[in-house]
């Protein structure tokens, strides 16, 4: 009798114990992304690298995405995740003005990046160098970084081919540096959330927007723009943040599991396969709308009055801002941005 109590023990608790292991085995995380998941980039970013966390933490980790703000907006992001409504969230750094003014100094005008992927690569170094930037971001745990290229000028009627040309132009730009350069340019800038410029462009509320290549193929600008212009305008940014207490609640392994994907790594990743590989793609389409021909450059006397109007003097703002609010040291950090971009 003795026995068979204690096989029945025993039994009981290896049930017990695989039942605990088998609920251990997979944590499911809900991650929230403002664009549609028909977007190209779901297939080329998104969505592998969401398989690269199942595969670092060894099938611990699942992602259950919520595509085109089912779970929460895009200008809702941060507090999503902040609070929980979301357990990882897509950060677009844009939609806050003067949320995260240091970081912003990778989306100054005219930066020494000409990549996505080597925007990113600077952004999470800087990151990783600045305790001021580190700060911005103490509500969350921040997974990754990633910038976009330096955006193109898209508009609907107008060229754009010199400066003279965007004067009195209504042009979407995101807020922060990027809103300034604009207005230094001569333009006015009109802060739209990016699922309303399609609209926006096709009745005219602006003229036109600086936009990623991957925007104008996901977004379908092309369907409604005419002419693209390649200008010293600003990149921006974006994270990918999970929520701290879901963060804590983490095995350490799988933390050390997302960092392997995240991170610098990570980053790169994203600006590679989020912006830089969509500009062939962008391209196709532009073919097909027999566009090509209107894709322009800038001289290089032109493209030096750009800077020299719009860029300088947005970076020179910056640094005495930050200096009011007591980062003494913002000169260094806009050259240590500018070095690591190189």
């Amino acid at each position: 009798m003795k026995k068979r109590i204690t096989t029945a023990i025993v039994a009981a608790a290896m049930t017990m114990s695989f039942a605990v292991a088998a609920g251990a085995e997979t944590i499911t995380l809900r991650f929230a992304h403002q664009n549609p998941d028909t977007g190209l980039s779901t297939k080329t970013c998104i969505e592998p690298w969401f398989k690269q966390i199942e595969e670092a933490t060894g099938g611990k980790v699942k992602i259950q995405p919520f595509y085109g703000e089912t779970l929460a907006k895009g200008k809702d992001m941060w507090n999503a995740t902040k609070m929980g409504i979301t357990d990882m969230g897509w950060a677009f750094h844009g939609y806050w003005p003067n949320m995260t003014p240091v970081t912003d100094v990778i989306s100054l005008p005219a930066m020494s990046f000409n990549s996505a992927e080597k925007g990113s690569e600077a952004l999470w170094k800087l990151y990783e160098q600045t305790p001021e930037i580190q700060n911005e971001f103490k509500d969350v745990k921040v997974l990754l970084f990633y910038t976009s290229a330096p955006y193109t000028l898209i508009t609907t009627k107008k060229p754009v081919k010199a400066l003279d040309d965007l004067k009195g132009m209504k042009v979407r730009m995101t807020g922060g540096p990027p809103t300034e350069m604009v207005s230094a340019l001569g333009g006015v800038p009109m802060l739209i959330p990016m699922p309303d410029s399609y609209l926006s462009l096709q009745k005219g509320v602006i003229d036109g927007m600086g936009a990623p290549w991957e925007a104008v193929h996901v977004w379908r600008f092309y369907e409604v723009v005419n002419h693209y212009t390649e200008v010293p305008f600003p990149a921006v940014y974006f994270s990918i943040i999970m929520n701290k207490n879901k963060w804590n609640s983490l095995p350490k392994d799988v933390q050390e599991a997302f960092m392997k994907v995240g991170g610098e790594a990570g980053s790169k990743f994203w600006g590679k396969n989020f912006f830089d590989i969509m500009k062939s793609e962008a391209m196709k389409k532009l073919e097909e709308n027999k566009q090509t021909g209107n894709v322009y450059e800038l001289s290089a006397e032109e493209r030096q009055k750009w800077i020299d109007v719009g860029a300088k003097p947005v970076w020179d703002k910056w640094v005495t801002s930050m200096e009011k609010q007591g980062v003494t040291n913002a000169r260094k950090i806009l050259d240590k941005a500018l070095e690591l971009g190189k």
